[in-house]
């Protein structure tokens, strides 16, 4: 097979083109989801998106530490010096009266208190101007008494103080302002408490931080008042190291310069300027950046025009508000880009004020650091000041600043900014070539603030879908950024323009995190999608993303359930189920299963509704897993009933009825689903399926005993009665289980009595006493039983497991531990003569029912002595009174939900009970189409994209061959085909051949296993099983999808289909089964019969099934449904079938009777038979259409002649006598070449015309040694190729010498 990572490069040939064409024309069996990856749910990843808890910041204070017009003693300043504070002037308050110009701190306490309130103005200010240590210590403990276990912010102004120490103490001033006095920064920390907040606006700021690194107090104080500070003092790596990472993740520094660092004095500054930006950062900005040389390029605008940007902060529509809304938007892109994930969120998610705060320090950082002053915080943030995205906002201001002079005289002449146009077509082209592999979009957090514009927010929509849509890593990061809140607010706009946009969005959060739901139902968003669904003028596709996130929104989530069904949800969903979508019918059937899981109410309104019956007709839906969601809901149905009434058990059965319909569904997921669906009638019946369970354990007993013994139904012992009674079901083969369960089975629970020889027989029935328990219901259960047996057999693990939990389960309750080997080995040993148990008189005997956890009864048998003459025989009888009666009684008080013996103990009942909790990952499996790409699933149409180019060399190889095949037909003259081209030596004896038509594999089939063997290098590629029954074995094999990836179908007598990938393993894979099903359920599996014959037909994706039955049955794999069943008509099986290639709906198929047959599917099933040939006296070894000879067909039986019909005569053309005992017979599609094995230990090749081509009987290289008798044949499809397989374990291949030579 070619691989998929390089192609070989060759000539190419107009032709192989064409052939190409013709091949993409050719649908891919098995190519769909449930087929090629494992149905099980999407591994999701720890979310780390949502924050633990919200913070508020409820109380500030403000300190003040100014002493206006008095220079600290350790501070030089220049003259002229910054004086500004909080844009004021102290100097303009200079009052002689006033000590201290108390005024001047009053009103810069108050504009501070101002520029604060408009981060948050909900927050609780103090103002402290000029305090002594007693008012801070009086400020900071009211304030957190208030705040509780909020955040407080304390910021602090020391400009009129001494510089901070390296003890760690900031400067008060005492009562009459004479003395300087030194405040511990560990007594303010225990004061203030945890969550808090600093800010340090002093010269030599970074001295404090270095020391709180060192010194935090590791506990947050509750009684403040009564907290005793430690002393902590030390600078040492452990210490710092010891610190609890909460601890300083709950005490936020921030500090206007480092250690060793003074603040600017630049006049033209404003003196508390890391103030002023962490407050007023446009302000700031605008100033900055007039004073810069780049401000040159704007003309005309000076620091007074700056000062008087027209507008509000909070008003976006204005160009001060678009100014601060672009800040935003490029510092939270910076901080994103730049900080860890959970640094972010902490710092920019957390608390409101806290966010701004942070915002405005980069701003800090960029600006002082233009004035050789580094901002520091705790925690650390690394280097952003020279970000890409500052250019950015550099370009806005100067744009603003551009249009200032023409504002200020005509206000309306404002144009908006293009930033955020040009940022989402930064976004766009990202997503033109992005993926999980590349860094993630810078633009990211600017699309988050682009949603609160009208005017952007469509296209930031479009785009914001888009990058959901290339993965949950998408998803996780849009939700790192803060998306969530934006989105859910948006569900409260009514623009009908937006809904398909939201929807998606919504569908891809909800598929990677589900917890969103409780977020949806809190803010009532759930009606928003209700309305989507009850939108007649909405696409199929979008109401079924709106049933994907009312889906979400009721999963195992009973508040979404119950204002789910306040919504007329289900009543919603059953509108829509008569829709031709696929996806939406499949997600209404698995709303409405999620919408009553475990909720009453749900389920009487569905009840009221006909849910059930509605939900019927998709259990024949052409879709698979439309199917399997039906099964899904129905079992949801059943399986949610607290109170039970006589409708209810109807209703249940009734469905449970139904479901037996998918028993035979040729898709895996749906049979699994089915299994788990009966579990939840079993569930609800236990009673019932217990007395079931053990009327077929009666019934196979008996059975078993008249299969050990050669008796008529005769016990001839109570112990060989103990015996069986006793046990449990035995284990049978494939063959015995599907004969027995397909054979009626009588629901009598058979008492027995003494014959006068002494032997026991069955006598009388006790149906009635078990009707009494079963009810009314006994064909239900006992189907539903029937089918989780054979449920049991299936030919896929997943769902024979959960099938033999179920029924495990059930047997358990009613069944003792002996099995059936051990009870046939003890009654074989008792009838040779072996004496059983001594067994006390009046005594039960040793039996497993006396065994705990047995519902048999401890005394059933009683044993009467009348004489004490041990030589005497013994009476014996069983009481009646003791046996069925007594069990009857045990399961008459069964508990309706847990079923048990007083015996069994609690620990056992708790492991059956979780064994009973049977489910799939359909669903969760389901969800994960949502966390794939969905808007470019087209991606292997694109023909330049690399899917179609691997496609395309393929189909041209196909074509390639194929025209070389014709070629070398057309140049070479057959006279004669016994070439040997190779010979080996297989591991078991081939039964079946089949080459690969463009690749040199041929596989050999033995009786349970697959041996693939390169042809032309005589090179084993792989061996395996088919994991066939024991006692079966393989009769058929066939490529699929041959021109493109093969996959491998073979076929066993026990009627089962199994489709292998990989049956050549390359780069480390292995051969998976990729789906089985029981194509023919009738088969009953013998050693001479024809087995499971088949032929496939790619072009319509069918494969038409026969054998050891009286009917051809059609299945489309790619609905994987069975299409029609034909009557052969015949009185025996058939032996083969050929599809008419030239007429997709005539085919013939060889008998076992002699006969070939011709039929049209497009006739009624009565009249499909339309001709048939009866020449042949014996069993058709096979029949064949002619490919390249219309009309022509070939056939050949046991007694050695061969025959050539036309389809449009009666009688046959020619008649070639070969000797009798022709075990297999081929004939080439392309060339006039027929080829038939014998058990004479010779293979003969004929044309058409009857003259004899070739005798194989030797083998070469061997001495002469002779063929073995042939067993299997096969010609290529395409070359003059035969093979041949002997009961010698040989493979031969044979060619003619002509095409050796070409």
């Amino acid at each position: 097979m070619a691989s998929c990572h390089h192609w070989p490069v060759e000539d190419d040939d107009p032709l192989d083109e064409q052939g190409a064409l013709d091949f993409w024309r050719f649908p891919k069996a098995f190519s769909a989801k449930r087929h090629t990856e494992k149905i099980e749910a999407f591994k999701t990843v720890a979310q780390t998106w949502r924050m633990k808890e919200r913070m508020k910041t409820v109380s500030v204070a403000l300190v003040l530490c100014l002493n206006v017009g008095v220079d600290p003693p350790d501070v030089v300043k220049i003259s002229p010096c910054a004086r500004l504070q909080c844009w004021i002037d102290p100097l303009l308050y200079n009052d002689p009266a006033s000590p201290n110009n108390q005024k001047a701190v009053e009103a810069i306490g108050a504009n501070l208190q101002r520029q604060y309130e408009r981060w948050q103005p909900r927050a609780r200010y103090k103002l402290s101007l000029d305090p002594t240590i007693d008012e801070v210590k009086k400020l900071c403990i009211s304030l957190r008494r208030n705040a509780k276990d909020e955040r407080v912010l304390f910021h602090y102004n020391g400009h009129g103080v001494p510089k901070p120490t390296q003890n760690g103490e900031i400067w008060v001033f005492n009562k009459n302002f004479t003395q300087y006095i030194p405040l511990s920064i560990c007594d303010l920390q225990a004061w203030m408490g945890m969550p808090s907040i600093y800010v340090f606006d002093c010269s030599n700021a970074g001295m404090i931080v270095n020391f709180l690194k060192c010194n935090l107090l590791p506990l947050p104080y509750n009684d403040i008042e009564n907290a005793e500070i430690p002393v902590m003092i030390g600078n040492s790596a452990d210490e710092t190291s010891n610190i609890d990472a909460d601890t300083s993740n709950n005490c936020i520094q921030l500090a206007a310069c480092a250690a060793d660092q003074m603040l600017p004095m630049n006049p033209e500054l404003p003196a508390d300027l890391f103030t002023s930006c962490l407050t007023t950062p446009i302000k700031v900005a605008l100033q900055w950046y007039v004073q810069q040389k780049t401000s040159k390029l704007v003309i005309g605008v000076t620091h007074e025009q700056a000062d008087k940007l027209p507008g509000q902060l909070n008003d976006r529509r204005t160009m001060l508000g678009e100014l601060n809304w672009i800040f935003t938007a490029i510092t939270d892109t910076i901080a994103w880009n730049t900080l860890p994930r959970e640094l972010f969120q902490k710092l920019f998610r957390q608390d409101l004020l806290v966010a701004s705060l942070f915002r405005n320090f980069l701003l800090a950082e960029r600006i002082m650091r233009s004035y050789n002053c580094t901002p520091v915080s705790m925690p650390k943030l690394p280097p952003t000041f020279q970000h890409p995205m500052w250019q950015a906002w550099d370009l806005a201001l100067e744009s603003c600043l551009s249009q200032l002079p023409r504002i200020i005289d005509d206000p309306n002449s404002f144009r908006h900014s293009t930033f955020f146009a040009e940022q989402l077509t930064a976004f766009q082209v990202w997503l033109a070539c992005g993926s999980d592999k590349r860094s993630p979009p810078e633009q990211l957090p600017i699309v988050l603030q682009v949603l609160l514009s009208q005017v952007h927010r469509q296209r930031a929509l479009e785009l914001l879908g888009r990058f959901l849509d290339l993965g949950p890593w998408a998803v996780n990061l849009a939700l790192s950024v803060g998306i969530f809140p934006y989105v859910l607010k948006l569900l409260q706009s009514s623009a009908r323009e937006l809904r398909p946009l939201l929807v998606f969005i919504w569908a891809k959060l909800l598929a990677v995190d589900s917890s969103c739901q409780a977020d949806l139902v809190k803010d009532n968003g759930h009606k928003y999608f209700l309305s989507v669904l009850s939108d007649q003028y909405m696409p199929a596709e979008h109401q079924m993303m709106a049933v994907f996130v009312l889906t979400m929104i009721v999963n195992n989530y009973p508040t979404g359930q119950e204002v789910a069904l306040q919504g007329n949800l289900i009543a919603l969903c059953l509108e829509h189920l008569g829709d031709q979508n696929s996806l939406l019918k499949q997600w209404l059937a698995l709303c409405l299963g999620k919408v009553w899981t475990n909720y009453d109410a749900a389920r009487w309104c569905g009840v009221r509704n006909s849910a059930h019956e509605k939900l019927y007709p998709l259990l024949f839906d052409p879709i698979p897993e439309v199917r399997a969601a039906s099964v899904f809901a129905l079992g949801s149905f059943i399986n949610n009933s607290t109170e039970r009434d006589e409708q209810i058990n109807n209703i249940d059965h009734g469905i449970a009825t139904k479901l037996l319909s998918v028993l035979n569904d040729g898709s895996a997921i749906v049979r699994k689903e089915l299994v788990v669906a009966l579990s939840g009638l079993v569930m609800q019946f236990e009673t019932q399926f217990a007395a079931v369970a053990l009327q077929f354990s009666e019934d196979e007993i008996a059975r078993e005993y008249h299969t050990v013994t050669g008796t008529t139904g005769v016990f001839s012992s109570p112990h060989e009665l103990a015996l069986f009674r006793g046990g449990g079901m035995k284990r049978s083969s494939s063959t015995r289980c599907l004969k027995g369960l397909l054979s009626p089975v009588g629901f009598t629970a058979d008492a027995f009595e003494q014959t006068p020889g002494g032997s026991f027989k069955r006598i009388a029935s006790s149906s009635s006493v078990v009707g009494s328990l079963i009810g009314g219901y006994s064909n239900v259960y006992s189907n539903v039983w029937k089918a989780l047996q054979l449920l049991a057999n299936d030919a896929v693990s997943s769902v024979t497991e959960p099938a033999k939990k179920l029924i495990g389960f059930v047997k358990q309750k009613v069944m003792p531990p002996l099995g059936g080997a051990a009870r046939s080995s003890a009654i074989m040993r008792q009838r040779k003569g072996s004496a059983p148990p001594p067994v006390a008189p009046g005594s039960a005997p040793s039996s497993p029912s006396n065994r705990p956890g047995s519902f048999m009864p401890s005394k059933a048998v009683a044993m009467t002595t009348e004489n004490a003459d041990t030589s005497r025989p013994t009476t014996l009888k069983l009481d009646h009174s003791s046996t069925m009666p007594r069990l009857l009684n045990n399961l008459q008080h069964m508990q309706p939900r847990r079923l048990t013996s007083e015996s069994i103990s609690e620990k056992n009942d708790e492991i059956l009970s979780r064994q009973l909790s049977l489910s799939t990952d359909f669903f969760l499996w389901s969800c994960r189409y949502f966390t794939e790409s969905m808007m470019w699933r087209l991606e292997e149409l694109d023909p330049e994209g690399p899917i179609a180019q691997e496609r395309d060399y393929r189909y041209t190889r196909a074509a390639r061959a194929v025209r070389l095949a014709v070629e070398e037909r057309k140049k070479i003259k057959i006279s004669r085909l016994d070439d040997l081209v190779c010979i080996n030596r297989n591991i078991g004896v081939p039964s079946f051949l089949r080459f690969h038509p463009y690749e040199p594999h041929l596989i050999v089939v033995d009786k349970d296993h697959i041996c693939v063997w390169d042809w032309e290098q005589s090179v084993k590629l792989n061996y395996f099983s088919n994991s066939n029954p024991r006692l079966t074995r393989i009769t058929y094999s066939e490529f699929i999808n041959a021109h493109d990836r093969p996959l491998l179908v073979t076929g066993s007598d026990d009627g089962v289909v199994r489709v292998w990938r990989n049956y050549v393993p390359e780069d480390g894979s292995r051969t998976e089964l990729v789906t089985a099903w029981q194509a023919l359920s009738d088969m009953l599996p013998t050693s001479k019969g024809a087995g499971l014959v088949m032929d496939w037909n790619q072009t319509s994706s069918t494969l038409y099934t026969s054998g050891d039955v009286k009917f051809i049955r059609i299945w489309d794999v790619q609905t994987e449904l069975r299409v029609q069943d034909l009557p052969t008509h015949a009185e025996s099986c058939i032996t083969s079938i050929s599809l008419d290639r030239q007429s997709s709906s005539v085919f013939i198929g060889g008998c076992g009777d002699g006969t070939v047959r011709v039929f049209d599917k497009r006739l009624p099933p009565g009249e499909s038979v339309v001709k048939v040939f009866r020449e042949h006296p014996t069993w058709v070894v096979k029949a064949y259409t002619l490919q390249s000879f219309p009309n022509r067909v070939a056939s050949a039986s046991t007694h050695g002649d061969i025959r050539l019909w036309d389809l449009r005569t009666n009688e046959s053309l020619k008649t070639i006598n070969a000797q009798q005992g022709l075990t297999a017979m081929e004939a080439h599609q392309h060339s006039e070449l027929l080829a038939c094995g014998s058990v004479q230990q010779f293979v003969a090749v004929y044309n058409h015309n009857g003259d004899s081509i070739s005798t194989i009987k030797y083998h070469e290289g061997f001495m002469g040694q002779r063929i073995g008798q042939v067993t299997c044949l096969a010609f290529h499809p395409l070359k003059v190729k035969l093979a041949v397989g002997s009961l010698d374990q040989f493979v031969s291949v044979y060619s003619s010498q002509d095409s050796r030579k070409k």
